[in-house]
């Protein structure tokens, strides 16, 4: 079989897959869907549709939509010198560099449905902001119209318009369309997503996001008070607050987050009876509401005193205070009865958070934070940590991952880190950042952070999200009195980057001729070819943090990993062949070597070597009855 992949790197399509699961019996022989068929079966069902006609349309949607399901432009490749390092050898946390669309269309098979958390702070598109829309991808117009399904003249205005490096709401949409489609893709069906946004944005993102997610899975929107003064715009009222829109997936169950205690309610714990049992405040057992049938009685204490019925009554039955005299929580005063609430069994608590987040720190603080660990104006508003702790604590356990994909400085990386190292936690985060280049004249001080102190020639925001993770983690591991003893935290991270695809790599899956040179397969690297192969198995489904295993097949290196194994290099033999099927033969029940699938990269083989394997395989596997599936990918 001959696979062509490397261009075909795509989101998967869940409901196509859905369709053919259920109703494969109204496509036709073509594979064309059937919609008046199905629509007959489901009204045979009883189900009602919708006659709701109102929708949200603007100029680039159709292109939008293409954007999300269009193939990668791009390969993954690894930094192995920084993965090696001890730190990160064995790390389960990603820092991916690249256009964060890209980056996720790689991500989106190996991590289908398996992110509990999307936080994601994008650009506001405020005018000052420097947000434009941008696009690498160059379709003709007639291309476009065959692709998008709209006619010439249309197609032709959506290319004027993603070319013209616009920053209308348009183009704001048309940027988030895409990357919110496939982060939907990627979140657990009991996950949930966070994106912060200001006023600018923030009706079109609750349009977009009702038809992305469904308006049923709105949860909530989040007010968080940004500043205390505001910054006056105009004649309006001062700016303070900036909103955090909250959507989940079906299953989703929220955690009880608490608001911390008023200070006014701390101050009241400071009576101490010497005990071990530390400071309370006495609050009354008399009523403040009518008096009910059973709190209406005179209680009798344990010394035998009388303590005549309050006016209101009492607000706990007369069992539940001799429970709490019985354990000396009864506190005398006059001639009225209060009781003892110690502080150690409410410091944790207070009120369940609610919509209005007053209670994290304000934009000052995520600044003040960056500049202790990197320096002054080195990066400028990011969230502070304890605003994306919050979030995690809302809807993530301690095995959960976290992915943001509009990274910034780095602050959901530092939020996970600092969460395990408190509660021993073992969350892990996918961070995507594009390596932006920071501009000399208007941002001097990161400029030069990156270029003279972090010694890159080319500064981007990039460097600075790196290290940014780096100088987190090394506070976190000097600051030992946050760290249990033996504890084995995972403060490192591997990092991948997304790289064009080979110019000139033209290839034809339908007939393809390895002895035909197409391509110059003897140009690719040794970096190349391990490139191609982090694509291949990502997009196969195995995750970037899992290694692949090297088996050495006579003197022939081959990769294997979730039942896959990867013929990548050049020089395969009839001897490799050989060792191959007898690694095969010598399975037992003991071993993890058992390939359901042989992948060749076809341009490293010439065609008599490939059916050289696939009848091999075919004999050896009739023989013995297996399956094992022979692929030629190009």
């Amino acid at each position: 079989m001959i696979e062509d992949k490397t261009n075909n790197i795509a989101v998967p399509n869940d409901d196509m897959d859905v369709l053919k699961n259920n109703f494969g019996h109204c496509f036709d022989k073509d594979g064309a869907f059937d919609f008046d068929k199905f629509k007959r079966e489901l009204e045979t069902k009883k189900v009602d549709f919708s006659k709701e006609s109102y929708s949200m349309d603007w100029l680039g949607k159709k292109y939008a939509r293409l954007l999300a399901t269009d193939p990668a432009l791009t390969l993954l490749r690894e930094d192995k010198v920084w993965n090696e390092r001890v730190e990160n050898k064995d790390s389960q946390n990603l820092l991916l560099k690249g256009d964060n669309l890209e980056v996720l269309k790689h991500l989106s098979n190996a991590y289908h449905e398996k992110v509990k958390m999307i936080y994601i702070d994008p650009p506001y598109n405020t005018g000052g902001d420097g947000f434009v829309y941008e696009d690498d991808r160059k379709f003709t117009a007639y291309e476009l119209s065959q692709l998008a399904g709209v006619d010439g003249e249309q197609a032709k205005k959506i290319l004027k318009f993603v070319n013209s490096k616009s920053n209308s709401h348009s183009a704001w949409l048309t940027f988030m369309y895409p990357r919110l489609y496939i982060a939907k893709q990627l979140l657990r069906d009991d996950g949930v997503i966070f994106v912060s946004i200001d006023d600018n944005e923030v009706a079109q993102l609750r349009l977009m996001m009702d038809e992305i997610f469904g308006e049923e899975n709105f949860i909530n929107k989040i007010i968080w008070k940004k500043n205390s003064s505001g910054k006056t715009v105009s004649e309006k009222y001062p700016e303070n607050i900036d909103y955090l829109y909250m959507f989940g997936k079906q299953n989703y169950k929220l955690n009880n987050v608490y608001k911390p205690l008023a200070e006014s309610s701390i101050k009241m714990y400071s009576k101490n009876d010497n005990d071990n049992r530390g400071l309370y405040a006495t609050f009354s057992l008399q009523k403040t509401s009518d008096p009910g049938p059973e709190t209406t009685y005179d209680y009798i204490d344990n010394e035998g005193k009388l303590w005549k019925c309050p006016n209101k009554g009492w607000r706990l039955i007369k069992s539940k205070i001799k429970a709490l005299e019985n354990d000396n929580r009864l506190y005398f005063e006059g001639n009225t009865l209060r009781e003892k609430n110690y502080w150690n069994e409410r410091e944790n608590e207070g009120k369940i958070s609610d919509t209005l987040w007053d209670d994290v720190s304000e934009n000052n603080v995520g600044t003040s934070e960056v500049d202790k660990l990197l320096g002054k104006s080195i990066f400028s508003n990011p969230k502070p940590i304890d605003l994306i702790m919050k979030c995690i604590n809302t809807i993530v356990e301690k095995e959960d991952i976290i992915l943001d994909f509009f990274a910034g400085s780095g602050t959901t990386g530092d939020a996970v880190m600092q969460l395990n190292s408190e509660d021993n936690g073992n969350r892990k985060y996918i961070l995507v950042q594009l390596p932006e280049i920071i501009d000399k004249v208007k941002s001097k001080t990161a400029y030069d952070f990156v270029k003279n102190e972090l010694k890159v020639d080319e500064p981007t925001i990039f460097e600075i999200t790196k290290e940014r993770l780096i100088r987190a983690a090394k506070k976190i591991n000097d600051s030992k009195d946050l760290l249990s003893e033996g504890d084995k935290q995972d403060l490192g991270f591997k990092v991948f980057e997304t790289m064009p695809i080979w110019e000139d790599y033209e290839l034809v899956a339908d007939v393809h001729n390895p002895d035909q040179a197409l391509f110059n397969h003897s140009s690719l690297t040794s970096e190349d070819i391990f490139a191609l192969l982090t694509t291949w198995k990502t997009s196969d489904g195995i995750e970037l943090t899992q290694e692949l295993e090297a088996i050495n097949l006579g003197g022939y290196t081959a990769y294997y990993g979730n039942k896959k194994l990867y013929l990548m290099h050049s020089g395969f033999t009839t001897k490799n062949l050989i060792k191959l099927i007898n690694l095969i033969d010598d399975v037992d029940d003991d071993t993890n070597f058992n390939p359901a699938s042989i992948i060749a990269f076809g341009h490293n083989f010439t065609s008599i070597g490939l059916r050289e394997i696939a009848e091999g395989l075919a004999n050896y596997t009739n023989k013995k009855k297996l399956e094992i599936d022979f692929v030629t990918r190009i």
